[in-house]
């Protein structure tokens, strides 16, 4: 945790070190836009599965994004602890990066039919993009003073909308009008995608690594013996996150909403397909969310400045919840347009906030571990949110009833994010 009584000099803003750090989210957003929810699944199914039958391709791409984040999952907190101890954090970022970056760029290579190194290339990739977010979030904590934690996270999620919706909005013209770019074919197109999306990526990596320094590790270990210091702290956090009951609280918190929130990404085109909508008018709503999250992640930043991250936090579960309940109505296309403007104004700033609040009751030498357990929380939601719609959807037999579902998780994490105190909780950091 930063200090309660943090000097002037430490809550002054280096802003180059800060928009370097950011710059990472408008980095690897690219790989989260045009690959894992644009163009991957549709060219697996189409064109690296396109022989196989459409369920088959459906359990093959769903049991690669569910072998990714199992792994994840599993070695979220330990890596966070070992890089921790081994003062690594932006090491082990980068190298995650650089993994995600080549196995990005190498589906360049893949060809027709060929659904299994396709997969395998992604399953890597996706690994080295969650992985890398454990440490870029861990570094957070030494870019910005307390009073600065809320608009720095909002700055990387706003650029991380604008980066990437500006990226996939190239790609997709690429897809549209291959002659225009000298590609053959819209195969041809989304294939190159790949490899600008890499390029991307490994572009605007270069001023984190440059410009953000490695926060200091107390009693730093090295060689083999930094796996063994890692694995005795990850077992003395395990004690420590049950005795920071705050910490508890609004871990369990922000699983349910976030949850919500991550299933009206993912199932926001199956439930406007399901109503009967154009695909095409999804595309167009997907990059309205892109390019609307932009100002507001920032405007979010500046809430939680003023008000605080918990109220900007209930402000977007409140808009979700109308989101929600109005999505049960629409029948529109341009519904769904304004649907997406809302979900767009609310996205990154809970997003954002959950990440700065978070920093705030943590403690600062642990943050590798403590974002280990904040980014596994974040591979488990999208689980139950989808069964929830689904079983729903299989039940009333009714796709609208569906999205009410969602009520529960924003409901029940508001509920239990009441029961946050953050004073509590950075007090009690601080005692450790």
């Amino acid at each position: 945790m930063i200090s309660e009584h943090s000097s002037p000099e430490s809550e002054r803003l280096d802003r180059r070190r800060a928009v370097s750090w950011a710059f990472y989210d408008w980095a690897n957003s690219a790989f989260a836009t045009t690959v894992i929810a644009g163009f991957f699944p549709i060219f697996f199914k189409q064109y690296w599965s396109a022989e196989a039958s459409v369920t088959e391709s459906t359990f093959w791409l769903g049991a690669a994004n569910s072998l990714a984040s199992l792994l994840i999952v599993l070695l979220a907190p330990l890596l966070g602890a070992i890089a921790d101890r081994g003062g690594a954090r932006k090491r082990f970022l980068l190298a995650f990066a650089a993994l995600g970056i080549v196995m990005t760029g190498a589906l360049y290579g893949v060809g027709r039919g060929e659904w299994a190194w396709a997969a395998a290339l992604y399953i890597l990739a996706l690994i080295g993009f969650s992985a890398g977010n454990i440490f870029y979030d861990a570094l957070l904590v030494g870019v910005a003073g307390e009073r600065k934690l809320d608009i720095v996270s909002a700055l990387g999620y706003s650029l991380g909308y604008l980066g990437g919706g500006l990226l996939f909005a190239l790609n997709v013209l690429m897809t549209l009008y291959p002659g225009w770019f000298g590609l053959a074919d819209a195969a041809e197109g989304v294939r190159v995608s790949f490899v600008t999306v890499a390029l991307w990526w490994a572009l605007f990596s270069v001023p984190l690594w440059l410009f953000v320094p490695e926060p200091p590790a107390p009693d730093r270990v090295s060689g083999l013996a930094v796996i063994r210091a890692g694995l005795t702290q990850l077992r003395g956090t395990f004690r420590e996150v049950r005795r920071l009951r705050v910490v508890g609280a609004f871990l369990l918190a922000y699983w349910l909403y976030i949850d919500g929130v991550d299933t009206v990404i993912h199932m926001a085109v199956d439930y406007g397909l399901a109503l009967g909508f154009p695909a095409d008018s999804l595309i167009v709503a997907l990059l309205i969310t892109q390019f609307v999250g932009f100002p507001a992640a920032i405007a979010f930043g500046r809430l939680g400045e003023i008000w605080g991250p918990r109220t900007g936090i209930f402000i977007a579960i409140g808009v979700y919840i109308l989101i929600t309940i109005w999505g049960y109505f629409i029948r529109h296309p341009w519904e769904f347009y304004v649907l997406a403007v809302a979900i767009g104004l609310v996205q990154g700033g809970v997003q954002s906030l959950s990440r700065s609040l978070y920093a705030r009751l943590i403690p600062a030498e642990k943050s590798g571990e403590f974002f280990g357990f904040f980014n596994m929380l974040g591979k488990f939601a999208a689980v139950l949110g989808p069964v929830l719609m689904g079983a729903v959807s299989l039940l009333t037999g009714n796709p609208r009833f569906s999205i009410l579902s969602l009520l529960v998780l924003f409901v029940g994490g508001a509920l239990l994010l009441a029961r946050v105190d953050e004073a509590e909780g950075r007090r009690m950091a601080g005692a450790l």
